[in-house]
């Protein structure tokens, strides 16, 4: 019966606009302060640690199974479409991998695969239980969960990070060879349906979202909430992949100062840079709850009208 009563006080509410851009200039404000006023960098270094330890690993799996199903020539188109989310510096160290595994022999393929399953699993499972512990940090968890849970939950968010992630991939490449085997006409003017951004982002926005609700927290926290951390987390990571090309174009040449290594520098910013975009999700994931439900109560959403509370008068 909450959802009703709530809704219908939101219909009798005329909206202040001012009051709106107010509380939400100071929720992005308090996140902001949430996110810079901790030592959230030293979980930044570790996600990003175990990240580069991890991903190499995972392009090793997924080739391997992609030129199982197909010819090494599709798994290496495939593989560069899903190399355009990382930024133009680093982007060639990806490519040159892809290349070496999707001309690979299949049985090299096969032990390099269980190696790299190994390897990428406890990278990934390291780099999940920093990623959770910074995010139970930033939200003030007052009751973290024990040795054995923290590891059950970082595993558990692991697997149904790959599930997903399998899933978003599965549709978006399926869609793309149907369009293109059957020539689907009217969907070949929405250009945005067949981006690998819009698919990205709407894969980061959902299990962000999830995770934010379920694992950064024992109580769950609320699902607007978390959809408007998980949608700023795709939005600024999408963000730092810009900025991080322009950052190594425009501004600093890093190949002057790092020489043959820079290629890896420029991976470790784009990956620091889009773990404190996660970051700042889950601090206005945290702080957006804070103030719904500061503002769902009646007297708040009277306040809202842009009139002032009625007092009654002293002994009434």
């Amino acid at each position: 019966m909450a959802p009703p009563r709530i809704i219908s006080r939101l219909r009798a509410v005329r909206w202040n606009p001012l009051l709106w851009l107010r509380l939400s200039l100071r929720t992005v404000w308090r996140a902001l302060t949430r996110l810079w006023g901790r030592d959230v960098m030293l979980y930044t270094g570790g996600v990003s640690f175990f990240s580069l330890l991890a991903i190499f690993p995972a392009l090793a799996i997924l080739v391997t199974l992609y030129s199982l199903l197909s010819n090494p020539e599709q798994a290496e188109r495939e593989g560069e479409v899903l190399a355009l989310f990382i930024p133009e510096g680093a982007r060639s160290i990806v490519q040159q991998e892809l290349v070496r595994l999707a001309h690979a022999p299949h049985l090299a393929m096969s032990t390099q695969g269980g190696l790299a399953l190994l390897i990428g699993l406890y990278a990934a499972h390291r780099g999940f239980k920093a990623m959770l512990a910074g995010l139970s940090f930033i939200h003030d968890e007052d009751q973290p969960h024990g040795f054995v849970g923290f590891n059950l939950l970082a595993f558990a968010v692991l697997l149904a990070t790959f599930a997903l992630l399998a899933v978003v991939s599965a549709a978006f490449f399926s869609l793309r060879v149907l369009a293109s085997a059957f020539d689907l006409r009217p969907l070949r003017g929405v250009s945005w349906l067949y981006s690998e951004w819009t698919w990205g982002s709407a894969a980061i926005t959902l299990g962000m979202g999830l995770i934010y609700r379920w694992a950064m927290s024992r109580r769950p926290i609320g699902w607007r909430a978390s959809i408007l951390g998980g949608f700023s987390a795709a939005i600024l990571c999408l963000f730092a992949s810009w900025a991080t090309a322009f950052y190594v174009q425009e501004i600093a040449h890093l190949g002057a100062t790092y020489g043959s290594i820079a290629t890896v520098v420029i991976f470790l910013i784009w990956l620091s840079w889009n773990v404190n975009a996660i970051f700042f999700g889950g601090a206005l994931a945290t702080e957006a709850e804070i103030v719904l439900d500061e503002y769902e109560s009646p007297p708040a959403l009277e306040d809202l009208r842009g009139e002032a509370p009625m007092v009654s008068p002293p002994g009434s």
